[in-house]
């Protein structure tokens, strides 16, 4: 196991990973550090919504989800309002 330096780290090792050796060196985690780096320089150009298209189906989700909870539909209207949603998909699942 590789850490910082942190005082807090033998003793939790211990007690958690009994079998774990604790190496604290400068710099020995930089590898892990430079790929994490990669693979958050990967995926930042794919956060968000790159469409107008995507931001609408989103939206249009969100709203269907919001009436869904309040009863707007006919679904799971007899369900208790905490497992309104889960009984509505259960019936939609059913019907398709």
């Amino acid at each position: 196991m590789v850490t910082d330096a942190a005082a807090i780290y033998p003793g939790v090792l211990a007690e958690r990973i009994p079998s774990a050796w604790h190496h604290v060196e400068q710099y020995v985690n930089n590898p892990m550090e430079a790929d994490h780096s990669q693979l958050k320089q990967r995926l930042r150009p794919m956060r968000g919504l790159q469409t107008d298209r995507t931001a609408q189906v989103i939206i249009a989700g969100h709203a269907y989800m919001q009436n869904l909870r309040r009863g707007h539909y006919e679904l799971g209207i007899d369900a208790p309002p905490a497992v309104r949603v889960a009984t509505a998909f259960t019936e939609l699942a059913r019907a398709i």
